[in-house]
């Protein structure tokens, strides 16, 4: 109702252009509650008013909302889901024309909205209005198409992709994923992926996961490895829930399996997309107007590869909704922007959608594999020689659970008053602290005016600590879920290759900034599981 209410004082042509809604595959036996069940509501509400509404006529992966938000020239959608989030959870996410996630100031404007008609009108609880009124498309089968489409213009191999013998495992994690990883597998001219059977098909429960998360690694991707193994395929993809995330397991040469960081998986998607471009692009294209970006708490190696190559790199803000309006600003100024990240297995391919999409990324890794396997290359090698060509970048990122909101408030507030009051720390154990960035009150000693380039975000706490041995570090809470993150990385210049010497002086800051800074015994926070 609170989205009806805004929406229809931001458009006059509202009811000419219409509002997407999407949703996923999970559901709450107990409350009798699914997400096709919360999506009915909210275009019930729509429909209600003579809002016409695209709803789709089954479960799709979360970026399908914001490409048909653009397709379809609606003025705003919504994909009803909790990504990978624990099982009883669910949620709201909100697309705006652009088709990006809403920033601010349309997110405080719609909480102002709900707050001012939190009565059921009529008809809002009338989830069968989907199925009777006239005012209802299922734009399905033509969003599908045209994604699939769209999805070639960053196919470069497809003869290889036709040819390769290299096999693929997909695991869809009990979500949405399944029939749209095996379409965009075909539109790039492979043989499908082989599913892992326990978990193509929705399950709300996740029942072979003890979280529906790929980020947690080899311990939720036990059932992919095992199959692959069988089947001797060497890589393995796997997108989370709803199907936005992709996480990358390759076997070595000793057997073992290598799960990459988001950091690790968008070294080589830089390297990839950069190179096809290079390959493709017009005589007199010019590589100042060429474009890569990442949030601000992800690895600096897209900027490494910048410098050396001649584009352009920017960082946001954390969350794919900076990442999707600043993308959109540039294209609109007529850039070209070839890739972009979150270090939380977020990726986005190429610009046909304005959010994190792990089916392009699915078949985006397949066909680097494939390019790759016949260069006699696997994707680990192909790293090290990334790392080697821009300069290591070593990063680790984790987090501790809190339940406790004025525990978390304690932590940050002391950060601020250290050794005094309104001062931040000048060391960190032994490491010395050359600047401190806080995202949350705008401050940043290394700017001439003390002020954050970055927008300030007085919702959440965010405070990053750059160290006189290069390292930068950031602590903060989560968005959507009880946690305190940390975020380190080493970045090192292309002659400095030792990489053991790297990971030791990381793997002692991060010590250090646990004990001094976080102090989990006297907070009581929990570790995150190993």
């Amino acid at each position: 109702q609170g989205i009806y209410k805004y929406l229809e004082r931001c458009f006059s042509d509202f009811k000419q252009r219409g509002f997407v809604v999407g949703y996923d595959t999970r559901g709450q036996v107990t409350s009798n509650c699914s997400s096709k069940k919360l999506a009915k509501l909210t275009a019930a509400v729509l429909l209600a008013k003579d809002v016409p509404v695209y709803f789709f006529s089954t479960y799709v992966p979360t970026p399908f909302v914001p490409y048909a938000v653009q397709q379809l020239k609606a003025v705003a959608g919504v994909m009803i889901t909790a990504s990978h989030n624990r099982k009883e959870d669910n949620g709201y996410k909100v697309y705006w024309e652009n088709g990006a996630q809403i920033t601010s100031p349309h997110d405080k404007e719609i909480i102002k909205c709900i707050e001012e008609c939190v009565e059921p009108w009529n008809g809002s609880w009338n989830e069968n209005l989907v199925d009777t009124s006239p005012l209802r498309q299922d734009p399905l089968k033509k969003i599908c198409d045209c994604y699939m489409e769209d999805l070639r213009k960053i196919c470069y191999h497809r003869e290889l992709n036709e040819q390769t013998n290299l096999k693929f495992v997909h695991t869809s994690f009990h979500g949405v994923g399944h029939d749209y990883v095996q379409s965009a597998f075909k539109a790039f001219g492979f043989q499908p992926p082989i599913p892992v059977p326990e978990q193509k098909d929705p399950d709300p429960d996740f029942s072979t996961v003890k979280c529906p998360n790929p980020e947690e690694g080899e311990s939720v991707l036990e059932l992919s490895l095992r199959l692959a193994e069988k089947e001797s395929a060497k890589v393995v993809v796997a997108t989370d829930p709803d199907a936005d995330r992709l996480a990358v397991a390759e076997q070595q040469e000793n057997g073992c399996w290598k799960v990459f960081t988001g950091n690790e998986l968008a070294a080589l998607f830089g390297w990839w997309m950069f190179s096809c471009w290079k390959e493709n692009c017009s005589e007199d294209a010019d590589v100042k107007n060429v474009y890569m970006l990442a949030t601000t708490v992800s690895s600096k190696i897209l900027r490494a590869i910048a410098l050396k190559e001649g584009f352009h790199f920017e960082e946001t803000l954390p969350g794919f909704k900076w990442i999707g309006s600043r993308v959109k600003d540039l294209l609109d100024n007529g850039k070209e922007v070839l890739f972009a990240f979150e270090e939380s297995i977020g990726f986005m391919c190429g610009t046909s959608v304005l959010d994190k999409d792990g089916v392009s990324a699915a078949v985006v890794i397949a066909e680097m594999a494939t390019y790759l396997e016949g260069k006699n290359l696997t994707l680990a090698q192909k790293l090290i020689e990334i790392y080697e060509t821009y300069g290591y970048h070593i990063s680790k990122t984790s987090y501790f659970l809190c339940y406790d909101p004025p525990t978390i408030k304690r932590i940050f507030e002391k950060l601020r008053n250290f050794d005094a009051p309104q001062s931040y720390p000048k060391f960190c154990g032994i490491y010395n602290i050359l600047h401190v960035r806080d995202i949350t009150t705008g401050y940043d000693s290394s700017q001439p005016n003390q002020k954050s380039v970055l927008p300030v975000s007085k919702s959440s706490q965010m405070i990053t600590f750059t160290f006189q041995n290069g390292c930068v570090a950031t602590l903060r809470t989560s968005g959507t879920e009880p946690k305190i993150k940390y975020y380190a990385e080493m970045c090192a210049l292309p002659e400095q290759s030792d990489r053991s010497v790297l990971e030791e002086e990381l793997r002692k800051l991060i010590e250090a900034l646990i004990e001094n800074f976080l102090e989990p015994d006297k907070n009581g926070l929990i570790w995150r599981s190993a």
